[in-house]
């Protein structure tokens, strides 16, 4: 069984070696674990794991391997009536009652009306228009309708609305070894490239060997020379969370393909719009880096691009403290612009279909900052994108 087990795990991208599966047999025969399957599952990933960075895959692999192991027998899960699983008091609301709640936003009076229901509620509510709850079309709370409400206590989005979330957010790096599909991109990427010989000497140069060994009388004259290599330099912002979490796949085939073609490239993390700290792990996304210190950090010369959908509420673009999940004290439009200043040569690349940008008020604000250079995540697109930085 577990020789099956290891070759599953190394199908799934773990590089573990045969050195390690016999380390975790050898464990098991000393009894390091006996009779749980969650025992077994962490001493696994600690003998076959050695980068944390293939915890996902070795967490795929096992699940595939070892599935239904504890699960519920499929007669007493199928007896459960299926609405006793649904959102108790789940709103449904026509246009018109959307259309009703719009017209009574606003960023100031929003964050006003929230300060005084934390200050009045003395309880639990669900369904009501007014208090922090639930189901309801009050702008406070889970699991209901408000086009600029404040999500608290909901386990992901659901209507994409919320201009603030109270919660603790948690995303997950960009694979960079994602492969598939990537070739395409790859080509288009290359589009840019610009070689250069910088570095110590280190490879022969025949033609200027032949030329100096003819000028010596025929004394052999070896020339080096340094190795010819990508000479441009790339700056890569990525949104991470949220709305991009529909577009990790596309991203991180981006990603893969970015860090094989240029050697010289820096990466960061924001969420939404880039405000005064970035981060470079969201494994310890607490380790924020200030924004300004990467823009003294690196000269004009590198090329800045920003992935992400654009897809925000206009506040986090125009308004000081607008961010979705936490007080900003500059608008994100003053941070974006403080970019395009450092790094003149900039693109925009978005992977939701061009044909929807006009939906998204806040794609258009995006793309009216980058004076146009908002590119499409498609070959077409990259090739534009590459052709405008080069």
């Amino acid at each position: 069984m577990l020789f099956d087990f290891f070759f599953t795990v190394r199908k799934a991208g773990v590089p573990a070696s045969v050195k390690e599966f016999l380390t975790l047999i050898e464990a098991l025969d000393r009894g390091v674990v006996h009779g749980s399957v969650d025992d077994f599952y962490l001493l696994a990933r600690l003998c076959l794991v050695k980068d944390e960075a293939y915890f996902d895959r070795f967490d795929v692999a096992f699940a595939a391997y070892f599935k239904g192991v504890e699960s519920l027998p499929g007669a007493l899960a199928k007896d459960i009536p299926a609405e006793w699983l649904a959102k108790l008091a789940e709103r449904w609301l026509t246009d018109e009652e959307k259309a009703r709640i719009e017209a009574l936003g606003g960023w100031d009076k929003l964050m006003q009306t929230l300060r005084e229901r934390l200050e009045e509620q003395k309880e639990r509510h669900q369904g009501g228009s007014k208090w922090v709850g639930t189901a309801g079309t009050s702008p406070f709370g889970a699991y209901g309708f408000n086009p600029e409400g404040i999500r608290v206590g909901q386990d992901r989005s659901r209507n994409r609305r919320a201009v603030k979330v109270w919660d603790q957010r948690a995303f997950r790096d960009y694979d960079t070894d994602r492969e598939l599909g990537v070739r395409n991109i790859k080509m288009a990427l290359r589009r840019l490239r610009r070689f250069a010989r910088d570095g110590a000497p280190e490879i022969l140069d025949l033609d200027g060997t032949v030329r100096s060994t003819a000028r010596n009388a025929g004394w052999l004259d070896l020339r080096m020379v340094p190795e010819l290599r990508n000479a441009v330099k790339v700056l890569l912002f990525l949104d991470v969370g949220g709305t991009m979490d529909d577009h990790i796949q596309v991203v991180e085939e981006l990603f893969s393909a970015a860090r094989t073609e240029f050697k010289n490239l820096e990466h960061y993390y924001f969420h939404n719009c880039v405000y005064e700290s970035v981060w470079k792990d969201n494994r310890r996304r607490n380790e924020r880096i200030p924004t300004v210190e990467v823009l003294r950090k690196y000269g004009h010369d590198y090329k800045l691009v920003v992935v992400g959908d654009a897809s925000m509420s206009p506040y986090e673009l125009e308004q000081r403290g607008g961010s979705v999940e936490h007080w900003n004290d500059e608008p994100g439009r003053e941070w974006l612009e403080r970019l395009l200043r450092a790094w003149p040569r900039a693109a925009w690349l978005n992977p939701v279909p061009e044909e929807h940008w006009g939906w998204t008020a806040s794609i258009q604000n995006v793309q009216r900052i980058m004076d146009g250079r908002m590119y499409p995540v498609t070959i077409a697109g990259l090739e534009r994108a590459m052709k405008s930085l080069a």
